[in-house]
């Protein structure tokens, strides 16, 4: 099952100079009102076979491909460019389910956090295991010195290395 979130916005608006188009998508469903308020509508779909109800021209099985429709009444045209994505397998979702979802994520979210913060807060004087395995107390002996990097021992098999150097006076 698919969710799309484009349907949330379930109509879209057309403009025209004397009234707005009001466009509902349900599914493959498109209903289109035309701003005109009187009786007798007509519907030109230009191509489009739909089903007229009072001021409603409905597209059942829509392919998303954008149209051009107008509707009239006398001597009053409005025209309406549609270009509406539609999904056969989408689930509709209102505003107030989404809202919901993103109210219950982020209050996870919040419970995850605190839960996080108070476990790690009772390690925090812990000393770590991983590294350091040596025994810490009064007992303890002081660790050797550090050789200095600038002189490092000749080892076997590298004399040759250093047998032509001459000591140099400064």
């Amino acid at each position: 099952r698919n969710i799309c979130v484009f349907p949330l916005v379930s109509f879209l608006i057309g403009l025209s100079s004397q009234g707005e188009f009001l466009v509902e998508i349900s599914g493959t469903t498109v209903t289109i009102t035309c701003p005109l308020e009187d009786e007798g509508i007509q519907w030109d779909p230009s191509g489009r076979r739909g089903d007229t109800e009072e001021r409603k021209f409905i597209i059942r099985d829509h392919d998303s491909t954008p149209a051009n429709l107008s509707c009239s009444l006398g001597n009053k045209k409005h025209k309406l460019y549609l270009n509406a994505r539609v999904c056969a397998n989408c689930e509709e979702l209102d505003a107030l389910t989404v809202a919901g979802v993103i109210t219950a994520d982020l209050l996870i979210t919040l419970g995850v956090l605190i839960l996080v913060y108070y476990c790690s807060k009772g390690r925090k004087g812990r000393a770590s295991t991983g590294g350091d395995s040596r025994p810490r107390g009064p007992k303890m002996q002081r660790p050797p010195p550090v050789p200095n990097p600038d002189y490092e021992p000749i080892r076997k098999g590298q004399r040759e290395v250093y047998a032509g150097l001459e000591s140099r006076g400064f």
